[in-house]
């Protein structure tokens, strides 16, 4: 069981206060998705939980430490963050970044070992990049080397997955399909995954857990269908829309109709 919360959490850049004295407890084992509009803080809340930013008043704790009294490599054994445009040299391999995942867990020019070896190669085959393991990033398209990217966090061997828009800039197919491998991968391994989406349906469809920042604040955490409404909608996004029922799986759907 891995834990993540906040308290009293104040976020700043240089002067000017983002995020104002939130309590956040990210639900273990499913997926928290946070949405709200541009410049609402969401992917700062995200760089705090992962310790890439640090409080300017109130703490983040993780399983009951605060996470700023913790080392890079203790974090790092606990949780993976992908953040938004992650970079490495074009001609890595995919199983060579996956191997990089492994880091965390071994000293000082250590070499792979057979448990290394395994992890990796179940990484591969979770993500089925089994068969584009030897090519490099650059010769991967948006999707696969997403992909790639979502089998170095899983074989860094964590139970918490941060990600920070991990459907930026691909098409709708291969958006559909990195969030169906991520439903996956949390109800296959458990794992509990926190991530910062743009589209709203897709975030109504794919979270268990909805949180919805206005302001600097929480406007309202829950269940999807408690959260998604019309006038969340209209308050945090400033749009008119129609909530309607996805005749696909149940999940809100928002229908747009103007703005306020």
């Amino acid at each position: 069981m891995t834990t993540l919360r906040t308290e009293q959490l104040s976020l700043s850049y240089d002067d000017t206060k983002v995020i104002d004295n939130i309590d956040l407890h990210i639900p273990d084992g499913k997926i928290s998705i946070i949405i709200g509009s541009n410049g609402c803080g969401k992917s700062t809340i995200l760089r705090s939980l992962a310790r890439l930013l640090r409080p300017t008043q109130g703490n983040v704790y993780l399983n009951g430490k605060d996470i700023h009294r913790q080392s890079s490599k203790e974090i790092a054994k606990q949780l993976a963050i992908l953040p938004q445009s992650p970079e490495a040299p074009e001609d890595l391999t995919v199983e060579d970044l996956c191997y990089y995942g492994r880091h965390p867990h071994k000293g000082l020019f250590a070499r792979h070992t057979e448990e290394d070896h395994a992890i990796v190669a179940e990484a591969l085959k979770a993500t089925k990049m089994e068969k584009l393991s030897d090519r490099t990033l650059d010769a991967l398209s948006g999707g696969q080397r997403q992909r790639a990217w979502i089998a170095m966090a899983l074989a860094q061997g964590t139970e918490l997955l941060l990600l920070d828009e991990p459907t930026t800039y691909l098409d709708l197919a291969h958006q559909i399909e990195i969030l169906d491998l991520l439903r996956t991968l949390n109800h296959k391994h458990q794992c509990t995954i926190v991530m910062v989406l743009h589209d709203l349906n897709q975030a109504a469809r794919y979270a268990d857990h909805l949180i919805s920042i206005a302001d600097g604040r929480i406007y309202q955490e829950g269940k999807p269908e408690d959260v998604f409404t019309e006038k969340m909608l209209e308050d945090v996004f400033g749009v008119s829309a129609t909530i309607i029922e996805n005749p696909v799986d149940g999940s809100p759907l928002c229908i747009p109709t103007g703005v306020k």
